[in-house]
């Protein structure tokens, strides 16, 4: 699956990438340091499900399991940024396959709508919020409205279905057909032809929509600044998705000097252990900086928003799927290889297409090996489920 990265520009958006996948891109303290969109692998964790079959896996670390997701970070909005004010039309159209957003702002508010730079508290970061909201809002509904009435006559005059027409339209975003109909039906406009809706039928649609499709959580950034614990509080009160506390650059240190076995540390734990002796005074006193903001945030939040972005926002679900039963293995022996992330509400055929089309288009039916029950194609899979296809 694939997280985009948002926010407005010059937020720690990059840094947030860099520590989430390792990779080495450009960062700096002003506006537009990303033009181009960086892609990357970061992970989610997971339970591990050896330990429940008593086999050993030798993948999970002490029980977890890191499961790879794609990360997309892309070149920051500005206000306007649906009008192709800035890098906007860019940075909107980058991100149309992404199943789920997070969405990086500076907590301490010490960046101006613009992203320059400014002092800690002269910006409030609930603005960001909405702008960013608005513009993406605004970039659907310019989407939608194209040639609305021409649209709208030939749905009525052929009488097409509306979320038939409306999913053909969205398809390139990624907006099933279900999501449609489900927002159709919450807003009453299921059965409302296309010709009568007003201006805010489209854009109470557009809103809807856009959040069913592409869920968000917060990331508030730079946690650690002073300004930043009283805005994070009022985020928390002001919106409906989750507001994680973040600090993107500790976290980033921390993956780069367990990189390089000065410390122990796992994405997401809450301590670290020093690895390296007669380290220079320097490194020492980061490296205590460092047990400070985890002493004090339980973690960076930088693991914790990559999990609940899959888990909560997008309703994720891990599946383990095995070739053989007994061995929990496939067909090379390679013991539970396979952790695959589905969205809540799925079947063992959309778990069967994950792995091969084709083994989806011969799918005759599962097998759920903790019980060893047969399972139909119309089974709802559950979280660490563990499942043998059988095809034909």
């Amino acid at each position: 699956m694939l997280i985009g990265l948002v926010g407005k520009t010059n937020v720690g958006k990059s840094t947030f990438f860099a520590a989430a996948t390792l990779l080495n891109v450009e960062r700096a303290n002003r506006p537009f340091t990303t033009i181009k969109p960086n892609r990357g692998i970061g992970f989610i964790r997971a339970k591990c499900v050896h330990d429940i079959f008593n086999v050993n896996d030798k993948i999970c670390i002490d029980g977890i399991r890191f499961i790879p997701i794609e990360l997309l970070d892309v070149a920051g909005l500005v206000p306007g940024a649906h009008t192709g004010r800035g890098l906007g039309n860019k940075f909107l159209d980058d991100l149309r396959q992404a199943d789920v957003f997070i969405h990086i702002v500076d907590a301490s508010g010490s960046t101006d709508s613009e992203g320059r730079p400014t002092g800690p508290g002269t910006n409030d970061p609930l603005d960001d919020i909405r702008f960013l909201e608005n513009e993406l809002d605004e970039w659907m509904y310019g989407i939608i409205y194209k040639d609305w009435d021409k649209f709208s006559r030939t749905i009525d005059q052929r009488a097409i279905d509306i979320a038939t027409a409306l999913s053909e339209r969205l398809s390139g975003l990624g907006y099933t057909k279900g999501i449609i109909e489900k927002t159709l039906i919450e807003l009453g406009l299921e059965g409302k032809k296309a010709v009568n809706w007003k201006e805010e039928d489209i854009r109470e649609f557009t809103k809807f929509v856009r959040r069913k499709g592409k869920p968000e959580i917060i990331a508030a950034n730079k946690a650690d600044i002073s300004t930043a614990p009283d805005n994070i509080k009022r985020i928390a009160e002001e919106v409906k998705v989750p507001v994680i506390p973040v600090i993107a650059e500790a976290e980033l240190a921390l993956r780069r000097a367990a990189q390089k076995n000065i410390i122990k540390y796992r994405p997401g734990d809450s301590d670290f252990t020093v690895l390296s002796t007669n380290l220079p005074t320097a490194q020492l006193e980061a490296l205590k900086r460092l047990k400070d903001i985890l002493s004090e945030f339980g973690a960076t939040g930088v693991q914790l928003c990559l999990d609940k972005a899959v888990y909560e926002a997008y309703g994720g679900i891990v599946v383990y799927p095995v070739e053989d039963m007994a061995r929990l293995s496939d067909k090379k022996g390679n013991v539970l290889p396979d952790a695959i992330i589905l969205k809540s509400g799925s079947t063992p055929v959309e778990l069967a297409r994950k792995i091969h089309s084709e083994l989806a288009e011969r799918f005759q039916y599962a097998i759920d090996v903790r019980s060893k029950q047969r399972l139909g194609s119309d089974y709802t899979l559950k979280n660490l489920d563990v499942i043998k296809i059988v095809s034909s």
